[in-house]
């Protein structure tokens, strides 16, 4: 598979080979949808919680005597039969993260990438960068890139103003190679990366 090279300008400066083996082949949709699953759950804050019949206000002080008076026995007005008593396995702080093994995320990267490619959704760039820290040359130049909603900017290492540039842009967001998983690039948008980038992933996935 040969993807064309593009400048800034969107003109042709050169071919990339990519392989057929790694982004040519039947795309593991159930890989990208455990890595999703498994993103969306580590960003969860889990800092839901219930209050026990330890942590409610209120005495512990036995209401009446245990017999004798014809009522129910009750220990303490916080009981959780009670109203304002405490909650019985309630929620509690917690974290929702789960492991996922390194396989599978690399399968699932694989995959969104292979995906994205068939779609013809990839533009690759020989570099990603702008001379000056301002957001109208930053969307002038996604413009002619195809980039005109959401667009996900991928290169080795992002380039400092670049970044700073494209900040206030609704919907583009500038992400690292090492950092890059299948929920970025499931997401949607056009994606630009640099010919370094792209060969760095094909290294990593192969």
């Amino acid at each position: 598979m040969n993807l064309d090279v593009v400048n800034s300008q969107n003109e042709k400066v050169g071919t990339l080979d990519v392989s057929d083996d790694l982004f040519g082949g039947r795309i593991k949709d159930h890989l990208v949808w455990e890595s999703v699953v498994h993103a969306n759950a580590a960003e969860r804050r889990g800092t839901h919680m219930t209050k026990t019949r330890g942590l409610v206000s209120g005495t512990g002080k036995k209401p009446w005597r245990q017999k004798g008076t014809g009522r129910a026995r009750v220990g303490e007005a916080r009981n959780p039969l009670w109203r304002k008593g405490g909650t019985v396995f309630g929620p509690q702080p917690r974290s929702y993260d789960f492991r996922v093994p390194k396989k599978v995320e690399r399968g699932a990267l694989r995959a969104a990438l292979a995906a994205r490619l068939q779609e013809q959704a990839v533009v690759v760039v020989d570099q990603l960068a702008v001379e000056t820290i301002k957001t109208k040359a930053a969307v002038e130049m996604l413009k002619r890139l195809g980039v005109t909603g959401k667009g996900l900017l991928v290169d080795v290492k992002l380039d400092e103003k670049l970044a700073l540039a494209v900040r206030n842009i609704d919907g583009v967001r500038p992400v690292e190679t090492g950092h890059l998983t299948a929920r970025d690039l499931a997401g949607g948008g056009r994606i630009v990366v640099t010919r370094a980038a792209l060969e760095r992933l094909q290294e990593v996935l192969g």
